[in-house]
């Protein structure tokens, strides 16, 4: 089962933000004062993450060890993407990031041998599992240390997530499908830190931590990145992203860490 696993390809063009969540703040030298007191960007980005955990997707199911390379994830991959919107008001600051992948794994079991059911022997039975899975983090926050070469922002926010998992087994031409969604809100807290080496190159880092046992028991993250200021409302970044969660509840499992480089371009507005 790859349910999040391929969760990874994506959109090319993406992520400087923080694990989920964060998005470069590349600048090309010191603002003028009149434009330094807001500032908005977005940031499609590429997360080529393996995963790795425990998952169980339906309730009271098995729980299933998963360990997949980025490669294996993307396999199972349908569709995906990531954007990041990062904004800023004075010494507000907004950061919204957001996941959507859809995968499917099938397997093929048989040959079967004579059983003591009426399943005629040497049947085939075929099973599919299609995964969708939405996550978003939206923080707020306040600039505490503002300075033209490097800037410190305290965050706070929560983090969104929504899974659903759909089985069809096939034998005999008859199919039978089955269905089960569940979801939950973490609450998260987090840093966001941001340095200018030259007028072109700067480095950013942003993590959070959450959970708390309201959602799930524990979630974080973590983001760091190069970023290249390309012209005056483009930049590029690289870099890697590292975002963990553990949630057991209600018979659902999801321990998962995907981890692996990111690849984002930012438009500046």
């Amino acid at each position: 089962m790859r349910t999040i696993g391929a969760t990874v390809f994506l959109a090319l063009s993406m992520q400087a933000a923080n694990a989920a969540d964060t998005v470069l703040e590349p600048q090309a030298g010191p603002m003028p004062a009149e434009q330094r007191n807001w500032a908005l960007q977005v940031t499609p980005y590429l997360w080529a993450a393996g995963l790795s955990g425990d998952i169980s997707p339906f309730r009271r199911a098995p729980t299933i060890g998963v360990d997949k390379s980025f490669s294996d994830v993307l396999d199972s991959l349908n569709f995906g993407g990531f954007v990041n919107v990062w904004g800023r008001y004075d010494r507000f600051v907004f950061s919204g990031d957001a996941m959507y992948v859809n995968t499917t794994d099938g397997h093929a079991f048989g040959p079967l041998p004579p059983l003591p059911v009426p399943v005629p022997p040497g049947t085939v039975v075929e099973g599919e599992v299609d995964t969708k899975e939405f996550m978003a983090t939206l923080q707020g926050g306040y600039r505490v240390l503002d300075t033209p070469g490097f800037s410190l922002d305290a965050l706070a926010g929560v983090r969104f997530w929504r899974i659903s998992n759909d089985v069809t087994v096939s034998a005999l031409g008859m199919s039978r499908r089955y269905g089960e969604s569940f979801g939950w809100v973490d609450p998260v807290i987090g840093a966001r830190a941001f340095l200018q080496v030259t007028e072109k190159l700067s480095l950013q880092a942003q993590a959070d931590i959450g959970g708390f046992g309201v959602g799930a028991d524990s979630t974080w993250s973590a983001l760091a990145t190069l970023n290249y200021v390309v012209s005056d409302h483009l930049s590029i970044s690289g870099g890697y992203k590292v975002l963990d969660v553990d949630y057991d509840h209600d018979g659902h499992v999801f321990d998962t860490r995907l981890k692996g480089p990111v690849l984002g371009a930012t438009w500046r507005f």
